[in-house]
């Protein structure tokens, strides 16, 4: 065991359960779920990957205990017929194997349920939506509140019969029980709605009816929000106080915070700090003298070996660091932290999957979330050479997977340094955390014996023919979009010029004030580029104005970040300009025409133009003229079209696919 991490990796007893270390997976929604609420076997094995990585305890993801009324997804999980016990027993049975143990959150999503999804109308606390532009909920009578709190506990018996060594009541994020303890979503005149002591009876109850269901020595987690950060909402010391009445039969606190509009605290943004809301689990175990579980960001171990030694938490609550990397734990209790795969909280191929469009979730720096790495057993059964052009994250994913399966590979970077524009972007403050995947791709590199790396090198034909290459990867990126708009060329990214691009202002960054109070900043294009601008000159007191050609801002975001940035703007009162085109740039001010057909100039002492970013693959013509059909050429990630890291990471280890269809590599799942 590494005995730097002597609590994170330490044993925890709770009733007659051990966890083998303080680690928890945290409960997540997957769309993994077969049609008809049964767990899937490609779910099963998920979760089998995280408890082969070391985790101590997995808890699965919210599962319905009274369907359809209760569904929050068309895949949910379900438990509320003794029909679904089979295949939660063969996952309880997969994982035990691992050594890990299993628990299960049961729930009703109350008016968080879509009527779209359920066919009814969704039913809540009162007549309140759980969020701004929800459905409006029918309110429950009293027999329905008694019913549907026996269903938490049959659900609880249910689990307990499948092989699971604990239950999670879910109390928080706007689902149903949460409804009732929220005063935002919460107006009844009844024993259920006012005081603190009847905001809780429809909570007392459910823990009740879990208690009798499951027996005194099977463990009961409740998740909380602890601080719902909303306006109106419970704050930290109200919820001290309400858990008073729910603290007997409660075994763990699992000490979550925010609803639904404050998303961004839930499913922490990238640029809170790991750890960041230990201080509301320190603040619950104080009080009741119980283990807590937190989370946050955590990516770190130091940070959370740190949470545990000063007494915040019992247990490290990890979510999206464990889709990302299953080995999380195995690697840290073997001195292997340069190899952690972290998170980086962009909340795209995870919460946007899942939420927004309705997939089965992702992830932007694991693209073996399913799969798991078997390909790493696998080697190549006749040489080959494979070439990389480009040293961004979908060029280094790509070289290091063809090397890891033996192929002699050669990366070729123009710039001094490898990252791409993962690295560039990450030096605004607020997106940091991005930092982590380029770093842990540029160990990767470094640890590998056949992979060559050419820095400071332009890739011409003569180089790459000396390489003698079977296959060349074309992986350039991308670069800014700059239209043939009039004046924009005249003035963009020139010398001593106030108009700038992503990229020139990414390389000046440093010389921006802290404080720009009294500054204009006009920024053209609201996408993610343009709003990654915002937040920077935001923060920094900036009388900032966005311009969208588009009627939205943020089109595309996945809903952490949209919460977050919308939050943000509001806060620092940036103006929105929508339906807006930007006709003519000059020295100091940009020519638009308005949405309503008025011209204007929009003056300012800084301007930047980021209207996204346009594929860079100039060299892949003249790589196709200059190599014969012997040589297989690949266009991936911005330098085929411009997107996400997650689509140029995909397509890096796509190249699996390529060395088994010229047979190089005997075919794989991957």
């Amino acid at each position: 065991m590494n005995n730097e991490y002597k609590n994170l990796l330490s044993p925890l007893t709770i009733k007659h359960m051990t966890l083998r270390n303080r680690v928890m997976m945290c409960p997540m929604g997957t769309n993994y779920g077969e049609q008809n609420g049964e767990m899937s076997f490609l779910h099963i094995d998920y979760y089998e990957q995280r408890a082969k990585g070391g985790t101590g305890l997995l808890m699965i993801e919210n599962t319905s205990v009274y369907s359809p009324q209760g569904s929050n997804g068309t895949t949910q999980l379900r438990i509320d017929q003794d029909s679904y016990i089979t295949r939660l027993y063969k996952l309880c049975e997969r994982v035990h194997k691992q050594g890990a143990c299993i628990g299960i959150q049961i729930n009703h999503a109350g008016a968080s349920a879509m009527s779209s999804r359920i066919n009814m109308q969704p039913v809540s606390a009162s007549n309140i939506p759980s969020k701004d532009g929800g459905e409006i909920p029918i309110p429950l009578t009293k027999d329905e509140i008694i019913f549907i709190a026996k269903k938490y506990g049959e659900a609880a018996k249910r689990a307990q019969m499948a092989g699971f060594d604990c239950v999670e009541i879910h109390a928080g994020h706007s689902y149903l029980i949460s409804q009732f303890l929220s005063p935002t979503t919460n107006n009844r005149t009844d024993e259920f709605g006012g005081s603190i002591e009847n905001r809780t009876r429809f909570a007392r109850m459910v823990i009740d009816e879990v208690r009798k269901n499951v027996g005194p020595f099977f463990p009961i987690f409740l998740r909380i929000s602890a601080d719902e950060l909303v306006e109106g909402g419970n704050t930290l010391d109200d919820v001290l106080k309400y858990l008073e009445f729910l603290n007997d039969d409660v075994d763990v606190f699992d000490v979550s915070c925010g609803l639904n509009s404050s998303i961004q605290y839930q499913i922490d943004s990238n640029y809170f700090p790991d750890g960041w809301r230990s201080y509301m689990a320190k603040a619950v175990k104080e009080k009741f003298k119980k283990p807590c579980v937190s989370m946050g960001n955590i990516r770190d171990p130091k940070v959370a070996e740190q949470i545990l030694s000063e007494n915040h938490a019992d247990i490290i609550g990890m979510g999206r660091g464990l889709i990302a990397d299953p080995e999380w734990v195995n690697k840290v209790s073997t001195n292997r932290e340069d190899e952690l795969r972290k998170c980086i909280s962009c909340n795209i191929g995870c919460a946007g999957n899942r939420i927004m469009l309705n997939r089965p979730i992702r992830c932007t720096v694991n693209p073996s979330v399913n799969e798991g790495e078997n390909y790493l057993n696998t080697k190549i059964k006749k040489p080959c050479n494979v070439v990389v052009i480009g040293g961004g994250t979908a060029g280094m994913e790509a070289a290091c997977t063809a090397s890891e399966v033996g192929c002699t590979t050669f990366l070729i970077e123009k710039q001094d340094h490898l990252g791409g524009l993962a690295t560039d972007i990450s030096k605004i403050p607020d997106k940091k955390r991005l930092a982590d995947f380029p770093n842990y791709l540029i160990n990767r590199t470094n640890k590998l014996n056949n992979l060559f790396v050419f820095k400071n090198t332009e890739a011409d034909i003569d180089f790459i023919k000396n390489l003698k290459p079977n296959i060349i990867v074309n992986a350039t990126g991308s670069t800014p979009l700059l239209p043939p708009i009039k004046g924009l060329h005249d003035y963009v990214d020139k010398d001593g010029s106030k108009v700038s691009s992503i990229n020139n202002m990414i390389k000046n960054i440093s010389d921006y004030p802290e404080d720009l109070l009294g500054k204009s900043v006009i920024i053209i294009g609201g996408g993610a580029v343009g709003l990654d601008v915002m937040e920077f000159f935001a923060k920094r007191n900036a009388s900032v104005t966005v311009v969208e050609k588009m009627p939205i801002i943020g089109n595309g975001l996945d809903p952490v970040t949209k919460a977050d940035t919308f939050s943000t703007m509001k806060k620092h009162n940036v103006k929105k300009l929508t339906n807006t085109s930007l006709l003519e740039v000059k020295e100091d001010f940009f020519y638009v025409e308005l949405e309503s057909g008025e011209k204007k100039d929009l003056f300012f002492d800084y301007g930047f133009v980021c209207l996204g970013m346009k594929s860079n693959n100039s060299i892949f013509d003249e790589l196709k003229n200059h190599f014969t059909d012997e040589v297989e050429i690949l266009n991936i990630g911005d330098s085929f079209r411009a997107r996400r890291i997650i689509e140029g990471v995909f397509e890096g280890r796509n190249i699996l696919n390529t060395l088994s269809r010229l047979n190089y590599l005997d075919s794989i799942n991957i």
